[in-house]
């Protein structure tokens, strides 16, 4: 049984170059406002999260994660396991499932909110047995999440356009295979797989428009080969999730998808390496309860929209391009996986 006035605030010091540690005081001044008993769990590092997490869980106390997306996402798994209740405040530097729910970018303003919460259940999906909570892809976007991890001078989305332009200069095309269900495998020549739960990343990239996070399926995009000009010019697409009506983009839907590609890369999502190639991504269908405040998450679309700000990992990615219009949601796409 989980008592929702009993808080445990897992907080990542280190996300959005300290801005999480920074507000950590004001935050739970803001939970104390509500809650009964609010206590605070510093993190070493994503694997200590977790146990954090399971132990908050198990204590019958409500997980608030304070950090970026891939705390979010590490304690997300840990939680749902347990059966207990998730509530997750912007911290870092992407923030891009917080932007899904329609959520503000300042976690006092949250942290008040979640007075009059309602619970969420939400879908789960797994890369190989690991949980996140946004957008697993790979190929040219594990290029760009390593130049990304790498930058500190950079805030939010201008980390990922850089870092995507950046990886543009020695990116050679690779070729996946990708099956999605029970669906024939197919052969991708091109830039980039992911498979969305939740419709950003990159700092507030709308990758997937139409993502949901409550009907168990992932959305698929596949972003096939093009010329860099053609990606250049047609790159700023991806801010309004435009991408998507290129001849260069499809968009599946599926519970399931199989990746492979014809050299390693690790898939990322949330910010973070998940797992080598080849890889099987699951939907655990309304598998974590999330605290979202009345009024915000997820409505008819599956995500909000919101002025969430700069602060920690989330996704660099690409947006490729053309003329003509190929994936959506159901009955756009040519396939039942996600799109």
């Amino acid at each position: 049984m989980v008592d929702r006035e009993r808080l445990t605030v897992v907080v990542n010091p280190s996300a959005g170059r300290g801005r999480a540690l920074r507000l950590l005081a004001p935050v739970c001044a803001e939970l104390a406002g509500w809650a009964s008993d609010v206590r605070v769990a510093p993190t070493r590092d994503l694997a200590h999260a977790r146990e954090l997490a399971a132990g908050a869980t198990a204590a019958g106390r409500v997980v608030v994660a304070l950090g970026g997306d891939g705390l979010a996402g590490a304690v997300a798994g840990a939680v749902a396991r347990s059966g207990g209740i998730l509530a997750v405040l912007p911290g870092g530097r992407g923030n891009d499932f917080v932007r899904a729910l329609g959520l503000p970018g300042d976690p006092r303003r949250v942290a008040a909110s979640l007075a009059q919460a309602r619970e969420l259940r939400i879908d789960l999906p797994e890369v190989d047995g690991h949980p996140y909570l946004g957008i697993a892809s790979v190929g040219y976007d594990s290029d760009v999440q390593v130049i990304a991890n790498r930058v500190r001078l950079l805030r939010g989305r201008h980390v990922y356009t850089y870092a995507t332009l950046r990886a543009l200069a020695a990116w050679r095309p690779a070729r996946f295979t990708v099956t999605v269900d029970d669906a024939k495998p197919r052969e991708l020549h091109g830039y980039t797989v992911a498979a969305a739960n939740s419709a950003c990343y990159g700092g507030g990239m709308r990758f997937a428009p139409n993502a949901d996070l409550t009907d168990g399926l992932v959305e698929v995009v596949l972003v096939a080969d093009a010329p860099r000009r053609t990606f250049l010019m047609l790159f700023p697409r991806v801010f309004t999730g435009r991408h998507v009506h290129t001849r260069h983009v499809e968009v599946l839907r599926g519970r399931e998808v199989r990746i492979a590609a014809d050299r390693p890369f690790d898939v990322y999502a949330d910010g973070d390496p998940l797992a080598p190639l080849p890889a099987r991504i699951v939907v655990r269908p309304r598998a974590l309860r999330l605290l979202v405040p009345s009024g915000h998450g997820v409505g008819d679309s599956g995500v909000g929209d919101s002025g969430v700000g700069d602060t920690d990992a989330g996704h660099g990615s690409t947006g490729e391009a053309g003329d003509g219009v190929s994936g959506g949601r159901p009955g756009r796409g040519p396939s039942d996986g996600r799109g």
